[in-house]
């Protein structure tokens, strides 16, 4: 009867195990993330590789059409970064810091996504030291961009 037990017992660990990993695994799109650039940017490649260094499956697309696939996404003109991403349902622009990307997929407000307008020294995959804080901004259809959040 001890025996039983003990498998019993080693049978529900395994369970709450794999059920507790399935908690804290983000779903599969949000790992999937389609990136456009410019054909000649470099940091824009850097900020692909940050991004699958953090889990992310990343297709990059180089095009020359970034500033229409960013007006398309909602991101006004003078909010755009240097690429635009695609992670599931939302947009990520530019250089974001991964730490606010998992906020955007953790929390999943109702917005079209984010932006880090231009192209800040120090953010992930740019050179350079941070000369500032970031300030990450909400992509609104229609709604004026407001801060997210501050890196």
């Amino acid at each position: 009867m001890k025996k039983l037990i003990g498998l019993a017992s080693l049978g529900t660990a395994g369970a709450a195990a794999v059920f507790a990993m399935s908690l804290n695994a983000a779903p599969a799109a949000a790992q999937e993330a389609t990136l456009y650039k410019n054909p000649q940017c470099g940091c824009c490649e850097s900020y692909a590789d940050y991004l699958r260094e953090n889990g992310f499956t990343v297709e990059v697309k180089p095009t020359h059409d970034l500033a229409q696939i960013s007006r398309d996404a909602g991101i006004p003109d003078d909010f755009q970064g240097c690429h635009t991403t695609f992670l599931g349902d939302y947009v990520v622009s530019g250089h974001v810091p991964i730490d606010v990307v998992s906020k955007l997929l953790d929390e999943r407000p109702d917005i079209a996504g984010l932006t880090l307008p231009g192209m800040p020294l120090g953010s992930p995959g740019m050179g350079g030291a941070k000369q500032e804080p970031f300030k990450i901004y909400t992509v609104e259809e229609g709604v004026n961009p407001t801060v997210y959040a501050v890196e």
